[in-house]
């Protein structure tokens, strides 16, 4: 076990008060290159899950303070989604294309089964289904397997259908329907779930422009779409602007420059700060938090662990996010709060009140009955 040194011990004591985290474990393995950090942020609902990000960080300092966000929002994403799942999130330091091996994978899967369950990882940006099968060598703990194997797959397509039903809801609250026909949707980042979200956007006749520093998946979309820089979409005029690519991309520069009525994406920690939401909020812009958006990932994993997985059960429950979002959209309202501070607001309340009343977690998983609201 890795002890970090001085300055990010630190770091990690003072990022764990201020985020309620359980735990946050640094891990390494000189021999096979393997640097890892591992945080958990709740098992208040279940056993915490979340993906394994393999990514080039400048630094052990900036893969924390990423693990910490993103684990703290797999927490809200089960809770808000009706999961009764905790949040947690790994990240591997290193350049996947040059760092990458059987060798790594084994020996991070080894270290996920010393947990002992507390946390479940599967894929991410940077790892794939082939690698989650690697890991599952060395460990029980793993998710996203092949479904030839008799695991989900890769979640890409259930986030992108949830985030299809996420603008749908919002479609409603702005214009009364939820049909996007004839609707633009600007779509930044065209990897595996924003490629999936424009042919859903295509089939119900919105019109669609994206962009994406990978000119080649560009080019895969064909010429049914509009081409933009990337740099520049998030200013289109649209009706919905959706962010499919790294976070951040909602703050002081690029707001100021939005022209939307919505913004709906599958990116995670899309909001710089949460004063960012508030922001958006008092811009007129209807904002859906991307962690009740992008939960169909999760929700269709769930649907792996302890059954026999099948798409046609978890697709029910994916869809309901179109009710789990008009939730958090009507509690906005009701409350005369932004939307991003309801969504935050929803997922904490169910996690206390499973912590008050302390009911055991449904060894199942899966969201089930009216959403989230209506689960205690």
């Amino acid at each position: 076990m890795e002890v970090p040194g001085g300055h990010v011990s630190c770091q990690v004591l003072e990022a764990q008060r201020r985020g309620g985290h359980e735990q946050v474990v640094f891990f390494s393995d000189p021999s096979v290159g393997l640097r890892a950090i591992v945080a958990i942020h709740s098992t208040a609902l279940g056993p915490s899950l979340g993906g394994t990000r393999f990514h080039p960080y400048a630094d052990e300092a900036s893969a924390l303070t990423d693990v910490l966000r993103l684990s703290q929002a797999m927490s809200y994403k089960s809770a808000t989604a009706g999961l009764d799942l905790g949040g947690g999130k790994a990240v591997i330091l290193g350049d996947p294309p040059r760092d990458k091996s059987e060798a790594l994978f084994e020996a991070y899967g080894a270290f996920i089964e010393r947990l002992g369950g507390h946390y479940i990882t599967t894929e991410d940006v940077g790892t794939t289904v082939a690698d989650m099968t690697v890991i599952a060598r060395s460990t029980r703990w793993v998710t996203g397997t092949p479904v030839e194997a008799g695991g989900s797959g890769d979640p890409s397509p259930a986030t992108a259908v949830g985030v299809f039903e996420a603008m749908r809801a919002a479609a409603e609250r702005l214009w009364g329907d939820g049909d996007l026909a004839g609707r633009h949707v600007a779509v930044s980042g065209v990897g595996k779930v924003g490629s999936a979200l424009v042919g859903h956007l295509l089939d119900a006749g919105a019109r669609v422009t994206v962009a994406d520093v990978n000119e080649a998946a560009v080019a895969a979309l064909g010429d049914r779409v509009t081409v933009v820089a990337p740099e520049k979409v998030h200013a289109v005029e649209c009706d919905i602007f959706a962010p499919c690519a790294l976070g951040g991309v909602l703050n002081d520069t690029t707001i100021p420059d939005l022209a939307c009525a919505a913004v709906v994406g599958s990116a995670n920690n899309q909001l710089g700060t949460p004063e960012h939401g508030r922001m958006l909020h008092e811009a007129g812009i209807l904002y859906v938090p991307d962690f009740v958006a992008n939960a169909g990932g999760v929700i269709n994993i769930a649907f792996e662990i302890g059954r026999d997985y099948r798409w046609e059960d978890a697709e029910v429950a994916v869809r309901r996010i179109h009710e789990n979002t008009t939730v958090v959209l009507e509690t906005a309202e009701r409350e005369g709060i932004a939307p991003a501070d309801a969504a935050d607001r929803v997922a904490e309340e169910r996690i206390a009140a499973r912590t008050r009343t302390g009911v055991p977690p449904d060894p199942r998983p899966v969201a089930r009955g009216e959403g989230a609201a209506g689960r205690g």
